[in-house]
């Protein structure tokens, strides 16, 4: 009888990464669980919480557990981009990095030198081959926050998940008696968790306060930094005793030179665009990518797919046409790019236009 496999799955604390561990175990594999600690501060952490959890887990399982501490390399790869990028006005998705550096990265470099056969993950996706592929829940699938994985980090990843819907997730936990059977999904930025995120971001970034203003130059309101606005958003602007022309009012444009934001209400044309300018764009798999490709795309995720065409503009930028033009595409945020239910990679969106217009 030949020995199983040895398989190092990364835990979270969360009910994804469990139930993927006993999937595993299930089909017959020599499991262990990895919990990467990533962020450090000072008092009780909820990395900490999560830890037990793990722990818990394993133990019900049957299974060893470990943990390792990746911060210097989540600090230097992922949390640095953040802070920059919002140095910039700019919005960030930390996720998505936070896959390539850590979770596909200083994770699996440090399973290979265990000895691991392979590794896995809890997220809800799958590989086919070199490619990366939709899960079948859709309304979980994950896709999007991998696009910047390289194809050699996939090369001996398993995805337990793929083929599973989230309920089902929950049924098994349940039927298990896993101790984070209801526990609820995380949404807060990868490893730091949930937290009131302005008074987060200003304990790294000191905000300066300044102007709403409305199209016309009008002083409607008092921002609390550029930072932390997002374009298109409507919650949160602290102007709703200001009436507008007609409608609730919406960022539309951040005026960096004078700490100006910008908002307007009732039409919101200005805040379409259908032409975007993509760079540092990632091919996952073996493609031959043309100087013109039809594809789909989203530039948020959770988005629906949209109808597009992908223009080579050299020096590794591409030019993404929508069919019809989105609303709020955000410059920091990424643009992914899918060929059917094939990931194929994506790109960091830098500019946004209406066709005829410069991107």
């Amino acid at each position: 009888m030949s020995k199983a496999k040895k398989v190092i799955i990364g835990m979270s604390g969360g009910v994804d990464s469990a139930v993927a561990a006993w999937l595993l175990k299930r089909d017959g594999y020599d499991v262990t669980g990895l919990f990467m600690h990533n962020w450090e501060e000072d008092g009780e952490c909820p990395a900490a919480d999560d830890w037990r959890d793990v722990q818990a887990v394993c133990d019900k399982l049957g299974m060893e557990c470990y943990s390792v501490n990746f911060a210097k390399e989540y600090m230097d790869g992922v949390f640095e981009y953040f802070l920059r990028e919002y140095r910039a006005y700019r919005t960030p998705n930390p996720d998505v990095l936070c896959n390539r550096v850590v979770k596909f990265g200083a994770f699996r470099d440090y399973c290979n030198g265990l000895g691991a056969d392979l590794i896995a993950t809890g997220h809800y996706c799958g590989r086919s081959g070199d490619t990366l592929v939709r899960a079948a829940d859709i309304t979980k699938d994950q896709t999007y926050f991998l696009n910047q994985v390289k194809t050699e980090q996939l090369s001996n990843v398993l995805f337990p998940l793929c083929r599973t819907v989230k309920s089902e997730v929950r049924d098994i936990a349940r039927e298990l008696k896993l101790p984070v059977a209801e526990k609820k999904d995380s949404t807060g930025i990868c490893f730091i968790g949930e937290r009131k995120f302005k008074k987060f971001l200003a304990e790294y970034l000191p905000a300066q306060c300044g102007d709403i203003v409305d199209v016309s130059g009008n002083t409607v309101g008092r921002h609390d930094g550029l930072m932390y606005y997002t374009l298109g958003q409507r919650r949160g602007l602290g102007i709703g005793g200001v009436k507008g022309e007609t409608g609730r009012w919406f960022v539309l444009d951040k005026d960096v030179q004078n700490n100006r934001l910008i908002v307007s209400c009732g039409d919101e044309s200005e805040l379409y665009s259908d032409t975007v300018r993509l760079t540092e764009f990632n091919v996952i798999g073996e493609f031959d990518m043309p100087e013109v490709l039809r594809c789909t795309a989203k530039s948020r995720y959770r988005q629906p797919d949209q109808s597009a065409t992908l223009y080579s503009a050299g020096d590794g930028e591409y030019k993404l046409v929508f069919d019809e033009p989105q609303r709020a595409v955000t410059p920091g945020q990424y643009a992914v790019i899918y060929l059917g239910e094939r990931c194929l990679g994506g790109g960091v969106i830098e500019s946004t236009a209406m066709s005829g217009k410069d991107v």
